[in-house]
């Protein structure tokens, strides 16, 4: 196993909010640590379901949500909190269940909420 290989971590990300700031700055968490090798998954909960929604022209969440996704990262939304929303999935976030969002946290080295 080289060095590189010992210092990959796997990475969950709960995102339970819909503000743009924060919704923004986690995806750029996400994508700087693709980048850097780890693997990574964002799970969208309750109002993180409507982030991809988001428009905000400082906080532009649906630019990162697409480079996140580019750069390897894993997003996942909740499918019941998508239904209740009347909503779907997307081409950048798949619907998901408890039990994605439970091997997530599970599988994960480091597990971040963001609320």
């Amino acid at each position: 196993m080289s060095e590189q290989d010992a210092a990959t971590e796997r990475i969950g990300i709960v995102l339970e909010t819909a503000d743009s700031e924060r919704a923004w700055n986690a995806l750029r968490l996400g994508i700087t640590a693709a980048e850097d090798g780890h693997d990574v998954s964002v799970f969208l909960l309750g109002e993180g379901v409507e982030a991809e929604e988001i428009t905000d022209e400082q906080f532009d969440v649906r630019d990162r949500m697409e480079a996140f996704v580019d750069a390897g990262g894993d997003l996942q939304a909740c499918g019941t909190c998508l239904e209740i929303r009347n909503s779907e999935e997307s081409e950048y976030c798949s619907m998901s269940t408890m039990s994605d969002l439970l091997e997530i946290v599970t599988s994960s080295d480091r597990v971040l909420t963001i609320g």
